[in-house]
């Protein structure tokens, strides 16, 4: 874990080191366990932990896939009233194939969508959402929504580039075929920068990672 120096100068204490602070799990609230376990078993997301302490508590604990966060629900977990979890998150690299699984696994799920206007529909009721793909399919621009048995509403976003700075150093891909095709990507580029330079690149290691960050950040492409 990465940690680095931070000097307060307007007290003059002595620094303090920055920690990294991961999202781990979001706890969302249900009103039948098992349903809610069953319908996102039926998601296909990994199921972590079930532990029952006493007749008073219950965790459960799934992971979507290719996740770094998990969510967990249960018995005596949060006094949130079921159903009060909204616009949930899940970052796909393609909606439409994403929309499809969700059909597959029985999941009533909506039309892909876009805003009107940026993306704040995301949020119901603060822009109008249009059916369809955003017209230029830009990243971040195209929503798909659907709610568990409880009505906790979860959103697809698909993105494909990231906005710079968005990406620091640790760079995560969604799945295997997401890292495939940035390696390949990175490839075709690569072999063109060995043409412009005449000569084959020893460094290439470094220049394919280069190539992948500064793509998943939006940063300018090296050439």
């Amino acid at each position: 874990m990465g940690t680095h120096e931070v000097s307060n100068d307007a007290t003059g204490s002595a620094s303090v080191a920055s920690v990294d602070m991961k999202l781990e799990v979001v706890v969302i609230p249900v009103s039948d366990v098992d349903r809610a376990k069953e319908f996102y078993s039926r998601l296909g997301w990994r199921l972590d932990a079930d532990r029952v302490a006493g007749d008073n508590f219950r965790l459960v604990q799934f992971t979507p896939p290719g996740s770094g966060s998990s969510i967990q629900f249960g018995v005596n977990l949060t006094s949130a009233e079921p159903g009060s979890a909204q616009a949930l998150l899940l970052i796909v690299s393609n909606i439409v194939a994403a929309r499809q699984q969700l059909v597959a696994h029985g999941v009533d799920a909506s039309e892909v969508f876009h805003c009107a206007s940026g993306t704040s529909c995301r949020f119901e009721g603060i822009d109008v959402r249009v059916t369809g793909l955003h017209p230029e399919r830009l990243s971040y621009g195209s929503f798909v929504s659907f709610k568990d048995p409880d009505g906790n509403g979860w959103l697809l976003q698909e993105i494909t580039k990231r906005l710079a700075g968005r990406v620091a150093g640790d760079t995560t891909y969604l799945s295997v075929r997401d890292l495939a095709q940035a390696m390949i990507r990175a490839a075709m580029a690569h072999g063109k920068h060995e043409a412009r330079s005449g000569k084959a690149d020893p460094n290439w290691p470094d220049w394919y990672a280069e190539y992948m960050v500064r793509e998943q950040s939006g940063e300018e492409l090296p050439q």
